[in-house]
Formats: structure tokens, C-alpha cells, sequence
């Protein structure tokens, strides 16, 4: 069974960075590409940023230059560096993840999931 965990968010003023966290644990054998999406409230959940298996990364036009993603693979976490943050940047953070984990019975098997998502409120 795989977890994905979400943490890093918090309270900042407008200007400030914050650094998310996405973990996945459990019986994990790998984390592969990895998608941070938003969510604010009355607000449809739009993409941030993603990460591929090879580090390739894309980003919504209001998140460039101010947010990076990166990865770590071998603690199976995807970062999210937030820089420059606005009111406006004000949402749940989620991310969603694919890769592969272990059955019971030791075989592979894919597996893609939502965490749970870390609140980001950015003051004026």
C-alpha cells in the first residue's frame, strides 16, 4: 500500500517563499512523475507544476520564474519551491503522483494518487 503525503504549507506574507513537501511511502519502489495542482476556494483545480522520471519539468505561465520543482528520489519525494508568493497563490497545494509498488506477494504493480493536499494562505 502507498501513501502520499503532502506538508510545507502554512501561513506567509505576500513576498514570502514556502518549500511543499510530496512523500510517498509505504511499499513504494519508485516515484515517477509527479503533478502539484491548486486549489482555492470557488475555484476550479488548475495545474502548478510537474516533474517527469527524468527531472523534466513544466509549469503554469503565472508560477514561472517565481515557483521550481525538483525531486529527491531517493528519500521518494517531490519538492515544491515557492518564492515571490501573492495573495492570489492562496489555495490547497495537492499533488498527484504515479510509479510503482509492492504487492503483498513482492510483484510490481503501478499505482497513481492524490494526497490529501497542504493549505498555502498567503497574507497582504
Amino acid at each position: 500500500q502507498v501513501q502520499l503525503v503532502e506538508s510545507g504549507g502554512g501561513l506567509v506574507e505576500s513576498g514570502g517563499s514556502l518549500r511543499l513537501s510530496c512523500v510517498a511511502s509505504g511499499s513504494v519502489r519508485s516515484i515517477n512523475s509527479v503533478e502539484w495542482h491548486r486549489q482555492a476556494p470557488g475555484k476550479e483545480r488548475e495545474l502548478v507544476a510537474s516533474i517527469t522520471t527524468s527531472g523534466m519539468t513544466r509549469y503554469a505561465s503565472s508560477m514561472k520564474g517565481r515557483f521550481t520543482i525538483s525531486r529527491d528520489n531517493s528519500k521518494n519525494t517531490v519538492y515544491l519551491q515557492m518564492n515571490s508568493l501573492k495573495p492570489e497563490d492562496t489555495a490547497l497545494y495537492v499533488c498527484n503522483a504515479e510509479g510503482m509498488h509492492y504487492n503483498e506477494d513482492g510483484t510490481p504493480t503501478a499505482y497513481r494518487l492524490w494526497g490529501q493536499g497542504t493549505q498555502v494562505t498567503v497574507s497582504s
